[in-house]
């Protein structure tokens, strides 16, 4: 039986999911969670065989996520589905090993047979993901650099982002200036737009 934690904030795609996953006889549903630093916890807790989980979550997204159960030495493999086919995105995931990268459009047959493949061993990437990942140009984004756009974009100023991740003004009003010139952006507010097209934020 292969045990599942499924991660992901939108009540109804959870539910579904879990429902339908649950029906496969060698599946078992073990836990679910609606955000980042709840799936972490469960994952640390049940130590499920594999976490399914979305990107984009409250708290740590799901390649956070992936990143510190990697650094952990955890045994949980992860699978992303999301619906953000961006090649950026999968370049940081397969950074942090997550082991397979599907779509929520996906049939449940297909989202199951990715969870098979992994547990075993191997890895499960959607065909056009693979396809467009071969195009991508690299992330040219810092960790810090990430970390200072998606605070700006919630519209935080440099000071309170300087709090947040514990570092000057000066040196958050560099990071920035950095991205923006990094990505061809006029501004901070391009910078982000930009980053979040291609999946590196």
């Amino acid at each position: 039986m292969i045990r599942l934690v499924i991660a992901e904030d939108q009540a109804m795609v959870l539910g579904a999911l879990a429902t339908l996953l649950g029906f496969e006889p060698d599946l078992e549903v073990v836990g679910r969670a609606t955000d980042g630093d709840a799936a972490l916890a469960l994952v640390r807790e049940l130590r499920p065989d594999i976490l399914l989980t979305d990107i984009e979550m409250p708290g740590m997204t799901g390649i956070d996520v992936a990143r510190a159960l990697a650094s952990e030495g955890s045994s949980t493999r992860v699978v992303i589905v999301t619906t953000f086919a961006r090649a950026g995105y999968l370049a940081r995931a397969r950074a942090a090993d997550v082991r397979g990268y599907l779509l929520k459009d996906a049939p449940v047959e297909e989202v199951a047979g990715a969870v098979r493949a992994v547990a075993a061993g191997r890895r499960a990437i959607a065909p056009a993901l693979a396809a467009m990942a071969w195009d991508a140009g690299a992330d040219p984004l810092t960790d810090r650099e990430r970390d200072a756009l998606r605070l700006a974009e919630q519209g935080l100023s440099n000071k309170e982002i300087a709090r947040r991740i514990g570092l000057s003004p000066g040196t958050v009003r560099n990071y920035l200036s950095e991205a923006a010139a990094k990505l061809g952006a006029g501004n901070r507010v391009g910078a982000g737009r930009v980053a979040r097209l291609n999946g590196w934020l």
